[in-house]
């Protein structure tokens, strides 16, 4: 497994990171189209591009999606990590929680962030509606920069009670 030079100093707060491919290209392009311009149809072709990237075997409880703020979700009119996350549950035959990982923030866009922004952008921005009771949870997202983003929801799922928390998203960015 390869580790980014900032893992190598501190530990993330998950487990492991499955991803598809590096986002750039054509993965960039399609992701793009997905989130931005409103081609939800691309959710079972990626939702299965993801769900073959995520070890076979791996033993998880729980998909937990990353969560959109409530203004985030009404301009969209979708969560882009919800409809991957009910992809991969239907075909790993695992629930998902939605409704378990909550974003009580409005933040800042971390794509129009640098990097060493983003984690002060999140503080404070996620909280769990219930307890997760000793889950080994697979959170999903659809592009992983910096990893602010999960590692922020990593932390709040861990102090809620997870036992484990790795990351399942469709693209990683080429330099970490």
């Amino acid at each position: 497994m390869h580790l980014c030079s900032r893992c190598l100093k501190e530990a993330p707060p998950y487990t492991q990171v499955y991803a598809y491919g590096l986002y750039e290209s054509s993965l960039r392009d399609a992701v793009h189209r997905f989130k931005f311009n409103h081609k939800v149809v691309l959710d079972r072709a990626l939702g299965r591009l993801l769900e073959q990237a995520i070890d076979p075997f791996l033993d998880f409880d729980l998909i937990v999606p990353v969560p959109l703020s409530a203004k985030r979700l009404k301009q969209r009119s979708y969560n882009q990590a919800l409809l991957l996350a009910r992809e991969i549950g239907r075909l790993r035959r695992r629930p998902v929680d939605q409704q378990l990982l909550l974003k009580t923030r409005e933040t800042q866009a971390q794509h129009d962030l640098p990097a060493r922004e983003r984690e002060h952008n999140l503080c404070g921005a996620f909280s769990l509606k219930q307890p997760v009771r000793g889950e080994k949870v697979l959170l999903v997202d659809d592009v992983m920069t910096t990893g602010a983003t999960v590692s922020a929801c990593s932390q709040v799922l861990l102090q809620g009670g997870a036992v484990e928390v790795r990351i399942a998203v469709i693209a990683r960015a080429a330099k970490w």
